[in-house]
């Protein structure tokens, strides 16, 4: 079995949007997250948190949504955090994988490292095929990064990237393997975050009215239906195959029910709403 020991440089995973999509320095992102943080409170939900449903724009559009999930988290003990994210570009030099994972031993953000939980890794690798790949320029696993670090302060990640099409005949089995293998491995002191946004389209009004129809399916917590929905376009999520692959494993772990905790678009941030903008869809949800 090969192992999931950081073999090649670079051992960390640099911060590829500091400076760009977030703050870059360390002093104004720690302010900018903790405005954000400041602005919300956690909703009391009936039993422990599961797993966590945050948009993956920069904090400029999805940093409030983002805070709203993640201040879930705070002061609940979570020590691991498994985030799925979609791969949104080919990396260069690497073949691609169905369920991906980092060769690098740590990701890096301008509040510092934040290390891999490799022995996880390496479990899960004996229950699932999994892909290494190295030098990642992904931007849904990295965005969250800063707020974690935040709300949780010392944790361990399992990034997994995903690279499957929700609307594949195949896919809903591949994703209850990944479901299972992390439910299994799991304990209660793990977090799922799946990092998505939602609709994309160039009418607000088109993004308000699909992306209702998401709250309903996560708020019904019908993983099924929510399934069917995103594969046969009713709704839409860029990151579909870790959304329904986070509210599964919850699910195993004794999840009964998931609550949207806001649910708003790019068109709310700017404050254009013209028919003919383009519109992208943001979802803060919690499993539990």
């Amino acid at each position: 079995m090969d192992s999931f020991q950081p073999v090649n440089q670079p051992a960390v995973r640099a911060a590829r949007y500091a400076g760009s999509w977030y703050p870059g320095s360390p002093a104004d992102l720690r302010m900018s997250v903790s405005r954000y943080f400041a602005s919300v409170t956690a909703q009391p939900l009936p039993a422990r948190l599961k797993a966590l449903v945050c948009p993956h724009s920069g904090h400029m559009f999805g940093g409030q949504t983002a805070a709203t999930a993640i201040a879930q988290a705070r002061s609940m003990g979570f020590n691991r955090v498994v985030l799925l994210g979609p791969l949104h570009r080919p990396i260069s030099g690497n073949r691609i994988g169905d369920f991906m994972v980092p060769r690098e031993g740590a990701y890096a953000t301008p509040l510092g490292k934040i290390p891999v939980d490799v022995d996880f890794i390496t479990a899960l690798s004996h229950l699932i095929p999994l892909t290494r790949v190295q030098n990642d320029n992904e931007h849904s696993i990295e965005i969250e990064l800063p707020f974690l670090q935040l709300a949780l302060e010392s944790f361990t990640l399992v990034p997994i990237l995903l690279g499957l099409d929700i609307s594949a005949p195949t896919t809903p089995a591949a994703l209850e393997a990944l479901a299972t293998a992390l439910a299994h491995l799991a304990d209660d002191g793990t977090l799922f975050v799946a990092s998505t946004d939602l609709s994309h389209l160039d009418n607000y009004a088109d993004v308000a009215r699909i992306d209702q129809r998401m709250v309903e399916l996560i708020n019904a917590f019908d993983i099924p239906a929510l399934t069917a929905a995103l594969a046969q376009g009713e709704v839409y999520a860029c990151g579909a195959t870790g959304l329904v692959t986070a509210l599964r494993a919850a699910q195993l772990l004794g999840a009964t029910g998931a609550r949207v905790l806001t649910c708003t678009n790019s068109g709310d941030i700017t404050g254009d709403r013209r028919p003919g903008n383009y519109t992208v869809g943001y979802m803060a949800a919690a499993a539990y």
